[in-house]
């Protein structure tokens, strides 16, 4: 359909065009159906009667998470917990993180902030809107609304964070506050992340506790890669849905970077992974990250930790706002296996890969399940 295509719902017509201006946009509308652009085809589809009654009823649908303590990270249990990491993030690719240091006041002044953004008028949210998958601060819809032939139910603010002196002066300052309660999110968040891929090493054994050498100097090299490394906060609206059984907030897909820490709406369950052949919800822990491995991780760890698929369901009578801090390496960083991990039992399994490789890839074919990483396999 062209831009000038017209849908019939509920007896009033809607534009393609209309679609790009957002979900948000539509249920202003007041839609009572959801539009055929947003169906997926039913072997897609979530199973939701299934699925959330055996959710009400205490099934095998919710799955509750590995549970990293990052105070004891932090203590004298640290070997112990190491390892506990390790084995999340090979078994499952997500974890929940505890007592993280993060003040309670942060994080629900980004919640605030959020939640009033997308309250705003479509005129106010639509001076962030554009294509540009490479924008710096952009407002979409769907997962890729350039190349997604059909859209999720979803609508985003991305915040480029990295580094904060040149892109704060172009965020939204409407809300007023939004500048300073993001930043202030975004540093706090990066901090988590350094020492959360300081801890990550140390598990894979590549960076261990000892004076400084010659063959520390790549471990420096590292560390200043991370600290440099790309940031993005999204916040993500999932608002209620007339037909949730039909759509998805977000497809199944695995993250690009390196980890994402994600704060999830504590009051609507809409995360799924998918473990052991089944999707399974994720039950939301006050006061916590979940955390998940990216492909950039899994090429890095050589294949020992993975980037698991997962979703976004919506539902019939609330909207969601989830927050999801994604940070990978620098946009021109060279990411391959770590050599150290690479041997005649474990061969290297990937090439090497950059940043503007992933986005060159899903702005040409979208991204949908793993298949960028599927492109960088080599066995």
């Amino acid at each position: 359909m062209g831009l000038a295509a017209v849908e019939s719902n509920n007896g009033h017509e809607v534009e393609e065009s209309t679609y790009q201006r957002g979900v948000k946009h539509l249920c202003e509308g007041g839609i009572e159906r959801v539009p055929r652009k947003y169906v997926f085809p039913v072997s897609e589809r979530p199973h939701l009667g299934t699925e959330r009654s055996d959710v009400c009823c205490g099934g095998n649908w919710n799955l509750k998470l590995p549970v990293i303590d990052f105070a004891q990270l932090q203590g004298s249990n640290r070997s112990q917990v190491l390892e506990h990491l390790a084995d999340a993030c090979e078994e499952y690719g997500f974890f929940q993180l505890v007592n993280h240091g993060i003040p309670s006041q942060v994080i629900e002044e980004l919640r605030s902030v959020g939640r009033r953004f997308f309250e705003l008028p479509y005129e106010e949210r639509c001076k962030y809107m554009n294509l540009d998958m490479r924008s710096p601060v952009r407002c979409g819809t769907s997962f890729n609304q350039n190349k997604d032939q059909i859209l999720c139910w979803r609508d985003f603010l991305k915040l480029s964070c990295h580094s904060l002196p040149q892109h704060l002066p172009s965020w939204p300052s409407n809300p007023s506050d939004l500048r300073e309660v993001a930043a202030n999110y975004s540093l706090k968040t990066k901090f988590l992340y350094l020492k959360l891929m300081e801890a990550i090493l140390e598990s894979l054994g590549v960076k261990e506790i000892a004076p400084k050498s010659m063959e520390d100097q790549e471990n420096d090299w590292m560390a200043k890669d991370l600290e440099n490394g790309s940031q993005i906060v999204m916040v993500n609206c999932y608002p209620a849905c007339p037909e949730p059984d039909l759509t998805l907030g977000m497809p199944p897909h695995s993250d690009y970077g390196m980890l994402t820490l994600l704060l999830q709406d504590e009051s609507v369950q809409g995360l799924q992974i998918h473990h052991g052949g089944r999707w399974l919800t994720v039950e939301p822990i006050s006061n916590s990250f979940v955390v998940n491995v990216g492909d950039h991780l899994e090429i890095f760890s050589n294949g020992r930790f993975k980037s698991v698929l997962h979703r976004v369901l919506v539902n019939s009578s609330s909207t969601r706002i989830s927050f999801a801090s994604l940070h990978s390496l620098s946009l021109d960083s060279t990411v391959r296996p770590l050599p150290k991990l690479i041997d005649e039992a474990n061969p290297r399994r990937y090439k090497d890969t950059d940043f503007a490789s992933f986005l060159n890839y899903i702005s040409s074919v979208g991204h949908k399940g793993k298949n960028f990483l599927d492109t960088r396999k080599l066995t």
